[in-house]
């Protein structure tokens, strides 16, 4: 337990005798004053500071964090059996030992059974507002490690999607100016052409590519712009097919995917006009797939991989579906996951840092709202049963508000822990998901 802790427990202690010592003692001297303030301190430190240093041993072997479950068992456990041992060590202490109003045997005969109970359920009380104090503690540090964790996750993937999305720019220039030089030597005329029409291509290159998906739609059609680009150099060596089904045209797909495969498709293979390159674009089973028939070239040098890597990684960024690649010796196949709609849980963006921050403040709310339900209970409850005792011992009514009170904390604990609104939430994505 930490210093000012124990400084708390003795103001306690210290403000606790004095009120037994003028409210129950009938001889005010400094004899029994001093006794008093004795036997408080000695409960104050027994209970209090005993249940504060189990309370920080469990904590740091068992935290709450880590093992909620095993660690809400073993503090049953453990301060049950701990608080029952302090209390008849304490009672034992205060009136055989000081006040000396029974011997041993009349103590452990069952004469003092009803104020050892009374005792262990103050100090039950007192050890479940420690461990409760604890969790809250730990929920916080938990919480406030997890927000932060999120948004250097949140901030690293919007940085590493947006380098991947800056490298479209330079790829694309360099391939078209490959192109366009090839075609000053071989047809000036296309050139020119091609050079017109590079301009409003390159044009929707810089209007897609901050986007994060565009739909299947706007790609062909901007496929089929680049095709005949494509076209104009190479002739009847390459042909192109498009049979994209009508329902798949509004679902979404990384933007410029199609751009960057058609670019692999003529980069890693041969196309003359007796062996034509077959390019054949399709929609089968929620995937769009580019395939070509397979007349692989030989590579001077090693090919950087931009192309199919950048679009790899862009998807791993924005869905859990995978780009598959499909090789033969007679064709090779592309499918690129159809997205329904825009995944915007998945793909964290900077003005949704905060959301998970905001869960977790609200989650918080919550836990430190139904702690305080229950410190009050314990606090009314331990004043009830004291004025109880104190006015009409022989009867004990304290049992129908601590009943009546008490059903209304366990339903507030139910309704924070097991039915609450994090349990509908939950139930609402399983159906969500089997739905999808």
């Amino acid at each position: 337990m930490k210093r000012k802790n124990f400084i708390t427990l003795a103001w306690i202690s210290l403000g606790t005798s004095m009120f037994f010592f003028l409210a129950f003692t009938n001889e005010k001297t400094i004899e029994n004053f001093m006794l008093t303030v004795l036997i408080s301190f000695m409960y104050s430190f027994f209970l209090g500071a005993g249940n504060g240093l189990i309370n920080d041993y469990l904590n740091k072997k068992f935290p709450w964090s880590e093992a909620t479950t095993k660690r809400g068992i073993i503090s049953i456990i453990v301060i049950l059996i701990t608080n029952t041992v302090l209390v008849y060590f304490c009672n034992y202490m205060n009136f055989v030992v000081f006040q000396k109003a029974a011997t041993t045997q009349e103590y452990f005969t069952g004469r003092y059974n009803f104020i050892n109970w009374f005792t262990i359920n103050v100090a039950l009380l007192i050890s479940a507002f420690l461990h409760a104090k604890g969790f809250m503690d730990e929920l916080k540090k938990t919480s406030k490690k997890e927000v932060v964790e999120q948004k250097l996750i949140a901030k690293s993937a919007n940085a590493q999607f947006e380098s991947l999305k800056n490298q479209l720019d330079p790829h694309f220039l360099f391939n078209s100016l490959n192109v366009l030089s090839s075609l000053i030597d071989e047809n000036p005329k296309q050139a020119q052409k091609f050079t017109s029409s590079m301009s409003k291509i390159y044009r929707y290159v810089l209007e897609q590519k901050d986007k994060e998906l565009v739909t299947i739609q706007d790609e062909i059609d901007f496929a089929k712009t680049y095709c005949e680009l494509l076209k104009t150099r190479f002739e009847d060596s390459v042909d192109f097919e498009f049979n994209v089904s009508e329902n798949d045209l509004r679902k979404f797909v990384v933007p410029l995917s199609l751009q960057l495969l058609l670019e692999n498709c003529i980069k890693h293979n041969f196309a003359t006009s007796s062996k034509p390159l077959i390019i054949t674009i399709f929609t089968q089973n929620d995937c769009l797939c580019i395939e070509n028939n397979l007349q692989a070239r030989e590579q001077l040098r090693e090919s950087a991989g931009i192309g199919l890597a950048n679009i790899v990684q862009r998807y791993a960024l924005l869905t859990k579906r995978n780009v598959f690649i499909e090789k033969s010796e007679d064709y090779f196949k592309v499918k690129l996951p159809v997205l329904e709609e825009k995944p915007l849980a998945e793909k964290p963006k900077p003005e949704n840092d905060n959301l998970a921050y905001e869960r977790a403040h609200k989650r918080v709310k919550e836990l430190k709202s139904f702690y305080s339900n229950l410190i009050s209970y314990v606090i009314v409850t331990i004043f009830l049963i004291i004025l109880n005792l104190i006015t009409s011992p022989k009867q004990l009514w304290f049992y129908w508000p601590l009943m009546g009170w008490g059903i209304g904390v366990i339903g507030h604990g139910m309704s924070v822990f097991a039915i609450g609104k994090s349990w509908e939430d939950k139930k609402i994505r399983e159906i969500m998901e089997k739905k999808k």
